[in-house]
C-alpha cells in the first residue's frame, strides 16, 4: 500500500470550509504517482516513454472532508490483468474513511496507439501492493 499525504488548498473547499467533491479526482491522481513510477520512473510524460492509460475511476463519498486538516491518500492494487489493472484509493481525514474509490489502467503503447501485456517485472512489483477484493470485504476502511 502507497500513502500520501495530501494538504487542502484554499481553493479545495467552499464557503462552509467542506472539500468540494473535485479535489478527490486529483488527490487520488497523486497517490497513483508511485505506481506511475513503477512503469516510468521519472515521469516523463513524451509518448515514448509514458505507459499508462486511465480508462475509468469511480469514486464513494462516504463522509465529508473539510479545509484545515489534512488527507491520507491511501492506494493499493486490487486486481492484475493480462494488460490492465485495478488501483483502490481511499481519503483519510482525522483517521476516518472520507472516501473511495478505484481507478483502471491499461498498459499502453501511444506510438503505436494499442495495449500492451504487463512485464513480468512490474508484474511482480504491483503484486507487492494487491489485496484481494475478497479481503477488502473482510477489512474495515479498504474498498468495497
Amino acid at each position: 500500500m502507497f500513502t500520501t499525504k495530501v494538504t487542502p488548498r484554499f481553493g479545495d473547499a467552499d464557503g462552509l470550509r467542506h472539500i468540494n467533491n473535485i479535489a478527490l479526482v486529483e488527490w487520488f491522481e497523486i497517490g497513483r504517482n508511485p505506481i506511475f513510477r513503477l512503469f516510468t520512473p521519472d515521469l516523463d510524460l513524451s509518448y515514448d516513454k509514458w505507459k499508462l492509460i486511465l480508462v475509468r475511476t469511480e469514486f464513494d463519498y462516504v463522509g465529508q472532508m473539510f479545509y484545515g486538516e489534512d488527507v491520507e491518500i491511501r492506494s493499493y492494487i486490487t486486481k492484475i490483468g493480462n494488460t490492465s489493472f485495478t488501483i483502490g484509493h481511499e481519503a483519510w481525514q482525522n483517521d476516518e474513511l472520507k472516501a473511495r474509490g478505484k481507478a483502471v489502467l491499461v498498459c499502453y503503447d501511444f506510438m503505436e496507439e494499442k495495449s500492451k501485456t504487463i512485464s513480468d517485472s512490474i508484474r511482480k512489483s504491483l503484486e507487492k501492493h494487491l489485496i484481494q477484493e475478497d479481503d477488502l470485504v473482510k477489512t474495515e476502511g479498504l474498498l468495497k
